[in-house]
């Protein structure tokens, strides 16, 4: 199966950058693109007037996302800028967050939709026998017969088990499961080796 044993502490299935199984682990100075913005978060406004701003996490725990500060919050036009020092707490329906800087309601409402940033290099190495998601990113797609696929656009869980999606000449959803879909992962090639076939 691929789904993960326990993740890194604070990055479970809800993370964009969660762990799962693989077979060729790189080691640290294998994994691509260190330096790489990783969502983390969305604020999604104002919760009461005293500048409070209700937080989606995707950390697992949710809470943990307050350890991986500083911050880069990317607004809908893509303006981006560090925050530090927020404070995160439970609240009714989900997270709470005050932000310095943010007093009021109308300052916090003008954070809704903004996303919350982390460098990949902030996250925790993964535990022998795992890799994060984004690290597949990017990496070329291949078949047992060398047909080329095109590259790792993402992927994602459909409840059975996880699904690579492969985008070049089309779009091709490929199971994660290995050995029965996925004979490999060669980080110094760039390439991820599966068993389907170019018509499907």
């Amino acid at each position: 199966t691929s789904r993960p044993p326990r993740p890194p502490d604070g990055f479970g299935p809800r993370c964009a950058a969660r762990c799962i199984e693989r077979m060729n682990a790189p080691d640290a100075g294998q994994r691509k693109n260190p330096e790489r913005m990783i969502p983390m978060g969305r604020l999604h406004g104002a919760f009461g007037v005293r500048g409070e701003v209700k937080l989606e996490s995707y950390a697992d725990p949710l809470r943990a996302i307050a350890r991986y500060q500083p911050w880069t919050l990317r607004d809908a036009r893509g303006n981006e800028r560090l925050c530090d020092g927020a404070k995160v707490r439970e609240g009714g329906k989900g997270l709470i967050a005050t932000l310095p800087g943010v007093e009021d309601r109308d300052a916090a409402d003008a954070l809704r939709g903004t996303d919350i940033l982390v460098p990949r290099s902030a996250l925790p190495p993964p535990a022998p026998g795992e890799y994060y998601w984004v690290d597949l990113e990017g990496l070329r797609v291949v078949n047992l017969d060398g047909a080329d696929f095109g590259v790792v656009s993402h992927l994602f869980n459909n409840g059975a088990n996880d699904v690579l999606v492969a985008q070049g000449e089309r779009e091709r959803m490929i199971p994660f499961v290995q050995p029965a879909y996925v004979h490999g992962v060669d980080f110094d090639a760039g390439v991820v080796t599966v068993d389907w076939d170019a018509d499907f």
